[in-house]
């Protein structure tokens, strides 16, 4: 890593007036909901993870907690973590909460079987008891392209990583994601009993990068943060009430069964650098300005605006309305 230097771009450059954001997130909010979109209200799925805390809590200031209903979703490879946290956002905005567990409808449907299935092709001895994983290659390779790990831990403890097959990886995905579609389903669900809309909580960099499944966390009726950047999101979150142990635990997943970061799972770098590198690439920023701020080196900062390019054209996908010849 090189040593800072002073350059005008930096941290600051994402800095928001954080009473004002949240006014106008909150009018905006009620002009969609209750005027464009004629419900009383919305609901949301809670993971204990700072995106889906501060969406509630702008509902809750927006709408009243009495007309946000929070849905937790757990499974079988769940942090129980995320449950407790999610429990302690509900309680501190006020609002009313239905635990739904999945893992019974997930298990009946065979994703953790069809998982562990294409596993076992790479990790034959892969069964009750051991964990998983899939992780990056380094964004800063500068291949312009990721590569994607296996990392699985037996009974012990102890870890191996392996490459995986393409069709190993697409299968792994393709389970995984049955996780996010069935939350869906019971989101729109407890929405249609109470003729509320359902919240989507992407912020902006998972927004731009594709980051949530077609059809799973990626449908919603309105998306009131997918213009912040990530910082952004966590600077908002002090001021609307958010508990101080959601606002310092890092991003996490929560899809495997091992602990995974989301740099570690998806974006390769931290948030704060990721942010920092999607904001120079899209204001027209010098790759050495973007590189002194995010501490890294110009040929670093190609590497990662190379890697932002092609997850995009994967987002483009993932945002397209069903192709029809109306």
């Amino acid at each position: 890593m090189r040593a800072p230097t002073a350059s005008r771009f930096s941290v600051d450059a994402l800095k928001l007036d954080v009473e004002a954001e949240i006014e106008r997130i909150c009018g905006w909010l009620r002009e969609t909901v209750l005027k464009d979109l004629r419900k009383r209200g919305a609901v949301l799925g809670l993971s204990g993870g700072i995106d889906s805390s501060v969406t509630a809590a702008l509902c809750a200031r927006a709408l009243g907690p009495n007309k946000v209903t929070g849905i937790f979703m757990p499974e079988h490879d769940s942090d129980p973590e995320s449950l407790r946290l999610g429990q302690a956002l509900a309680q501190a905005i006020g609002i009313e909460t239905v635990l739904e567990d999945i893992g019974p409808a997930l298990a009946a449907a065979g994703c953790y079987a069809r998982r562990d299935g294409f596993i076992r092709q790479v990790v034959p001895e892969f069964g009750e008891g051991w964990g998983c994983k899939v992780v990056l290659e380094d964004a800063l390779t500068g291949r312009g392209y990721n590569i994607s790990w296996l990392v699985v831990a037996n009974p012990a403890g102890e870890q191996s990583r392996h490459r995986m097959p393409l069709d190993v990886y697409l299968g792994m995905i393709a389970a995984a994601n049955m996780k996010q579609r069935t939350r869906k389903q019971i989101e729109y669900y407890h929405a249609d009993r109470l003729n509320f809309a359902v919240a989507g909580t992407p912020n902006r960099l998972e927004y731009d990068q594709g980051f949530f499944v077609k059809n799973g966390d990626g449908a919603a009726d309105f998306k009131p943060i997918a213009h912040l950047y990530k910082s952004q999101v966590y600077q908002l979150a002090e001021a609307l009430g958010v508990p101080a142990e959601i606002r310092r635990r890092p991003p996490t997943t929560d899809t495997w069964s091992l602990p995974q970061g989301q740099d570690e799972y998806y974006f390769s770098l931290p948030y704060d650098k990721m942010d920092l590198c999607l904001f120079g690439l899209n204001q027209g920023i010098s790759r050495e300005e973007v590189a002194d701020a995010v501490n890294i080196t110009p040929d670093q900062v190609d590497a990662v605006w190379r890697n932002i390019a092609a997850k995009r054209k994967v987002a483009h996908y993932l945002h397209a309305e069903p192709a029809t010849m109306l």
